[in-house]
């Protein structure tokens, strides 16, 4: 007796301690990470002495007067749902599936940071680096904001240390990919300037080198910029020529960083090359195959419009995603943008919107086609949904809110839930690059039509049993859902688009089920992608133990992890009535009306 009251303080003493244990090392934190952090070995290769590098060029074809900046902002509707003071149950389980994306983040770039540190991209399977993009450590630059915006102060500094190494006047790569650069680089460095209020001044200033360096790409006879930008013919004062055939999105792409920076720094030639091009677009609108789109394909040479190709996809995707958002941007003062959005989501509606054939017939998910216009009126489309579309249901949505176009809710709906469903319909969970389904003949009324689904399967009509029995054997070694009729890609590339839509939607309608299917597609990307050494592009969504790549892209960090991170923080935290986000995710700070 004596020796069980003794033990008793002991025990409740024990008790004491695990209980304070649980309590702050078991509930989800709201704080950064205070792991032990290990310093990462520069490296860096040294850049002979005798490198070329791109200083101060004389312009071959200067401007005379630049295009000023609008500097008063109008008001813009408000974006954001009103939402409701959450549960302490519901506040435990979202910051706990928040803090599962967090850890996945820090798996990846750790990964990074011990394999890969200045490099582009770490080889997630065997732990090498390539250089992707000019060799300036586009995986470090691409996740400065994202670091912020998750609270990793520490892994932020290093990374701000890295920056002064970083040498945007040189590169051993031949051609310098504008775009990506844009987006990736600049997006990042403004991003988290503007996140951080100036409080680090290497971020606008690396963002100005590389701005100033990327400006003499504008250095042509039209100002449309050389997109696989012939640096060093620039170095050395030879001209550069636009190319004759460009991508739509490459050229219609780089109006928010460089009108940023205009914003950030008050040079007005940022903003003057990248209008220059808009001004370009406006004109050419009207005068394509399709009126309204423009075509995949540009000559910016001679600035002509006559490609067949239209698409919303590859090539052509964050073009009409800067409409809205470089209106935002802008404040509102320059209406073009509206009208250019307008004109482009009705054309969009009449040729490229249809309905995917699902066995759900209350399932209203909507796709985008691929057009080849002919001359004349003659058009024949491809109902191919591709995972580079899926940035189009949040997309419509934001125009829907700042333009007053409450009816396109419901299409920014159905696009969002068109890729959700082509998540769910397949073996990981996960959504193929490109694939083709069957498409209802109305939008409004689609029954499920099994025979009709073989029959594009095969593309032939089931007359016969030995039809019926090839259309049965191409499902079986396909492993085609039903709807769905081929993929053509099955690989997924750690893709955030449609993780995108989910947050823009989930943001603007408040509607918790959008959260419950970016967990699940959280969960079923994790469990498939995870390597030794970060996140890995798998081979085949079909099979349930995919091969993986060796490839991860800096986007998912800058963009997959941190749309999932946002979907479960805090709605003001990055609001999008504070923010406007890039094409990579990266938030620029609005202006004040």
């Amino acid at each position: 007796m004596y020796n069980k009251r003794k033990n008793r303080p002991l025990l409740t003493a024990f008790f004491l301690i695990l209980a304070t244990y649980f309590f702050f090392f078991w509930l989800p934190s709201t704080k950064t990470y205070r792991a032990p952090l290990t310093r990462p070995i520069s490296r860096k290769d040294t850049i002979r002495h005798d490198a070329i590098r791109l200083g101060k060029v004389t312009e071959r074809f200067p401007v005379a007067e630049y295009i000023p900046l609008p500097k008063v902002s109008a008001n813009i509707p408000r974006i954001q749902h009103n939402f409701p003071r959450e549960t302490r149950s519901e506040r435990k389980a979202r910051l706990k599936k928040r803090d599962a994306v967090k850890e996945a983040f820090l798996h990846s770039w750790n990964g990074y940071k011990d394999y890969a540190w200045m490099r582009d991209e770490v080889k997630p399977s065997t732990g090498g680096y390539q250089d992707t993009f000019n060799g300036w450590g586009a995986t470090l630059v691409d996740s400065l904001d994202a670091l912020v915006i998750m609270g990793l102060d520490d892994e932020l500094q290093l990374a701000l240390e890295a920056l002064e190494e970083i040498d945007f006047t040189t590169t051993r790569s031949k051609q310098v990919p504008v775009f990506e650069i844009i987006i990736r680089y600049m997006g990042g460095l403004i991003a988290a300037h503007d996140l951080t209020g100036g409080k680090h001044p290497i971020l606008l200033r690396k963002a100005v080198e590389l701005g100033e360096m990327i400006f003499n790409a504008f250095d042509t006879h039209n100002r449309m910029p050389q997109l696989r930008w012939e640096w060093t013919r620039s170095a050395q004062g030879a001209e550069i020529r636009p190319s004759s055939r460009t991508s739509l999105a490459e050229m219609g792409s780089l109006t928010m960083e460089f009108t940023r920076l205009t914003q950030l720094t008050g040079n007005p030639k940022y903003y003057d090359a990248v209008q220059r091009i808009m001004n370009e677009l406006e004109i050419g609108q009207d005068q394509t195959r399709i009126p309204g789109l423009w075509p995949t394909w540009i000559n910016t040479n001679l600035m002509t419009f006559d490609d067949s190709e239209f698409t919303i996809g590859g090539c052509a995707d964050s073009a009409y995603e800067y409409l809205p958002k470089e209106h935002i941007l802008l404040g509102a003062q320059k209406g073009k943008y509206h009208k250019m959005y307008e004109k482009a989501i009705k054309a969009f509606s009449d040729n490229l919107l249809f309905r995917g054939m699902t066995k759900d017939e209350d399932q209203h998910i909507l796709f985008a086609s691929n057009v080849i216009a002919l001359r004349g009126d003659s058009k024949s489309s491809r109902y191919e949904p591709d995972h580079l579309k899926c940035f189009m249901g949040g997309t419509v949505a934001i125009g829907a809110k700042i333009f007053n176009r409450p009816e396109d809710m419901y299409l920014a709906r159905g696009l969002t839930d068109g890729c959700v469903w082509a998540y769910d319909a397949m073996p990981t969970g996960i959504m193929p690059e490109v694939f083709t389904v069957s498409h209802c003949k109305h939008i409004d009324n689609c029954p499920w039509d099994e025979e009709q689904w073989m029959s594009d399967v095969i593309s032939q009509t089931i007359d016969t049993k030995e039809d019926r029995e090839k259309a049965e054997g191409r499902i079986h070694a396909e492993h085609l859902p039903p709807g769905v009729t081929s993929v053509r890609d099955a690989s997924y590339k750690l893709r955030p688009e449609a993780l995108e839509s989910l947050f823009v939607m989930y943001r603007i309608t408040g509607d918790k089920t959008l959260q419950d299917s970016a967990w699940r597609m959280f969960k079923n990307i994790e469990k498939a992608t995870r390597t030794n050494f970060g996140h890995s592009s798998i081979s085949d969504v079909r099979h349930s133990e995919p091969k993986h790549e060796d490839k991860m892209e800096s986007f998912w960090l800058a963009e997959t992890l941190k749309y999932l991170y946002l979907i479960f923080s805090e709605p003001d935290h990055i609001s999008l009535d504070d923010y406007v986000l890039s094409t990579e995710a990266h938030p620029f700070k609005r202006p004040k009306s």
